[in-house]
């Protein structure tokens, strides 16, 4: 015999031995599967969540930031609470946005504190800060036990009122 034969047969035989193995593992693939689609469901829909809250999130803070963007053009429009919150929602159309808040705090341009007031900052301008609030309620799809089932999402954003 030749070496080469002797390879050729010692190959078939190692062949054979693998297909007899493949062959005896009928169904543990099945159970394999089992095993892992509830572990792999759950995976799932967790990342949907996850997805969905980030979404949400980011929503809510960009509605913040359109009605803080209204509100900044000018002294009347930082008072128009009325328009900031149509800004707010306009922006946020895919989500139900709950209550959105604007409050407006002044500081001199020199840096010294003010109450809003023309005679607070001599010898320098006033300077007018709005400040939106926004939130929103997010209801995971998969509930978990001790853990809640709804959580408020809130958003802020705070720009310089131009003059």
């Amino acid at each position: 015999m030749r070496p080469s034969e002797s390879f050729a047969c010692k190959g078939k035989a190692s062949m054979r031995r693998l297909f007899r193995a493949i062959g005896k593992a009928n169904g543990d693939a099945l159970v394999e599967m089992a095993i892992v689609l509830p572990l792999l469901t759950l995976l799932l829909l967790g990342a949907f969540d996850m997805g969905m809250a980030a979404y949400t999130s980011i929503e809510v803070s960009n509605a913040a930031l359109a009605g803080v963007q209204y509100g900044a053009q000018n002294a009347t429009a930082a008072g128009d609470v009325t328009g900031i919150q149509n800004a707010a929602a306009a922006d946020a159309s895919n989500i139900t946005l709950g209550p959105t808040s604007a409050s407006h705090t002044c500081i001199c341009a020199d840096g010294s504190a003010s109450t809003c007031k023309p005679t607070d900052c001599s010898g320098s301008a006033i300077v007018t800060i709005l400040t939106v609030q926004t939130q929103a309620t997010f209801t995971p799809f998969f509930h978990i036990p001790r853990i809640p089932t709804s959580f408020t999402i809130q958003g802020q954003a705070i720009q310089k009122v131009m003059q």
